[in-house]
């Protein structure tokens, strides 16, 4: 198609058109369109013209669509319902399709919710899932491959491109199969976990892996234990514990969204042994209206709940930082 043979066409030819063809005839067109009519069955004759065909019988009253002109109908409609969208957009409605980056667990709780909410909030807003690892999300981000993301405040990103938003803390479970000698207790200290091979969190080719909360809370107890793996997988890792090759060290609402058959969920008693979920978008002078009205939604669902120890209601916080 040349794209410059559009611009022999008017707007206003086009709705005289389906207005006649919607109210049977020139007078009640004109009347709809708060014209004259005169005005109106001249549009229609310069479209007519430009099209070198018929499309309307004015040999009878009131005049009637020619097969032609039955032809060209809905591809007018579509015309002017294109152009209401259009209109939409730049006239107050907030649209537009968001790009969503999760890790897996956070995905699975989080998106459903999301996508619910905004269909009775905002259902000209398309919310697009990414899934991927915290630091693949953060990365994604910060190039602005997405429009916003739900990853844990650690690792951290490095860069002044985005600000972020605590929207839940959970706190860190150990993962015992289910024969182990520690699998019925009430809780465990970090420190009895880390006389075991331990499966954590994250990817140990990422050169971050210091940085994910398991590895940040033995740290910070002084403690170094054996990283037999990690994984960014719920699935993975509880297969690996299933299998006797450690005890797993993970977020809690990684196992409340995997299949935990097998295995036993134990909460670490250490304090400060969590995990901080936030929202994450990028910061600068253009401000999407979609992408608030999406941080919007997010920030007023339900938090996650564990079953087990202190933690079991999250603790939201309103502290906005980067």
């Amino acid at each position: 198609m040349d794209i410059g043979s559009v611009y022999h066409y008017r707007i206003d030819w086009i709705a005289s058109f389906v207005a006649v063809a919607h109210h049977g005839g020139f007078s009640a067109a004109a009347k709809a369109l708060y014209r004259s009519q005169p005005r109106v069955s001249s549009h229609v004759a310069e479209l007519e013209r430009l099209l070198g065909t018929r499309l309307l019988d004015r040999s009878v009253q009131p005049a009637v669509l020619t097969p032609e002109g039955r032809g060209l109908l809905p591809h007018a409609e579509e015309i002017l319902r294109r152009l209401n969208v259009l209109a939409d957009l730049t006239g107050g409605t907030i649209s537009g399709q968001v790009r969503l980056g999760a890790y897996p667990s956070a995905a699975s709780y989080l998106y459903p919710l999301a996508v619910r909410a905004l269909r009775i909030t905002h259902p000209q807003v398309r919310l697009v899932l990414r899934e991927g690892p915290s630091v693949a999300l953060g990365a994604d981000l910060v190039s602005g491959d997405l429009d916003l993301a739900i990853r844990p405040l650690h690792p951290l990103i490095n860069s002044d491109l985005v600000a972020s938003r605590v929207l839940w803390r959970e706190p860190l479970v150990a993962v015992f199969r289910a024969d182990h000698p520690l699998a019925h207790a009430c809780s465990v200290r970090l420190a009895q976990t880390a006389m075991l091979p331990v499966i954590s969190i994250g990817e140990s080719g990422e050169g971050q892996a210091r940085q994910y909360e398991t590895n940040l809370a033995f740290a910070n107890a002084g403690l170094n234990p054996v990283i037999a793996a990690q994984t960014n997988q719920p699935q993975t890792l509880i297969s690996l514990v299933r299998h006797g090759l450690g005890v797993g060290v993970t977020n809690s609402l990684a196992m409340t969204t995997a299949n935990t058959e097998g295995v036993a969920l134990v909460p670490i008693a250490d304090p400060q042994c969590e995990r901080a979920v936030a929202a994450w978008w990028r910061a600068g002078p253009v401000v999407s209206p979609a992408v608030e009205a999406v941080r919007e939604v997010i920030g007023k669902l339900p938090m996650p709940q564990w079953p087990w120890g202190e933690h079991a209601g999250s603790v939201r916080t309103e502290k906005a930082g980067r």
